[in-house]
């Protein structure tokens, strides 16, 4: 082996970091479910196997099952590996109906506020402790942004959650971008600098009590 072997922490290219966490942390190097397929994109052309487990909201596949991530169709501990991929945009703005509106709105689902798309990561990271077997890995990806002006640091309340639910937070990979949507009002009324990278945690189902004592004592973990 040599450096070209070494699993990294960041990378341009998601296919690259998807496949690095299935190698290092997934039980079964493969990922069992995916609770907001979408389209699909992490698995197409990519050589990733798709999952035997595919649900969303709005399915666009047949093979694809309608549900909310928040109340899958399981039994407990059925999974060994989630990925999900949640939107991450919230915002009551014009540019959800404007014509020459906010393209990035535009593009990916958004919530009408930031407390309820933060409930949303809160309740989903419940129901995939219960559907993950212990020592079974989650594989989240998020970003943060800033929303009407204020800044969210969106991967560090995933983690405060994550570890309130039960789970240790095993890893951390940042994808970086070459380029983003940018809208004029962006450039004009910038405040925050523009997030050019996301995360993609790895979070693990602990078993009985062994949560390091880090986080379970700065939580008052106690299963």
């Amino acid at each position: 082996m040599n450096s070209t072997d070494l699993v990294k922490s960041i990378s341009f290219r998601q296919t690259e970091i998807i496949n690095w966490i299935l190698r290092l942390h997934a039980p079964d190097h493969k990922i069992d479910c995916d609770p907001t397929y979408s389209k699909g994109l992490f698995y197409r052309n990519t050589g990733i196997e798709e999952p035997a487990y595919k649900f969303d909201l709005e399915p666009q596949f047949d093979d694809v099952i309608k549900c909310d991530c928040r109340n899958l169709p399981v039994d407990d501990e059925s999974f060994s590996c989630i990925i999900f991929d949640p939107p991450f945009l919230a915002t009551k703005g014009k540019s959800l109906n404007a014509d020459k509106g906010n393209v990035i709105n535009k593009r990916f689902t958004v919530y009408p506020t930031e407390d309820e798309l933060h409930r949303m990561y809160a309740e989903s990271l419940k129901e995939f402790y219960r559907v993950l077997k212990s020592g079974g890995i989650l594989i989240f990806k998020c970003q943060d942004k800033v929303s009407s002006g204020k800044q969210y640091m969106s991967h560090c309340f995933v983690m405060n959650e994550a570890v309130k639910t039960g789970f240790y937070p095993k890893d951390l990979f940042i994808l970086l971008s070459k380029n983003r949507i940018v809208a004029d009002w962006q450039i004009r009324n910038q405040k925050h600098a523009r997030k050019y990278h996301c995360y993609f945690w790895v979070f693990e189902k602990i078993k009985g009590n062994s949560l390091p004592t880090i986080y379970a004592n700065h939580w008052n973990y106690n299963k």
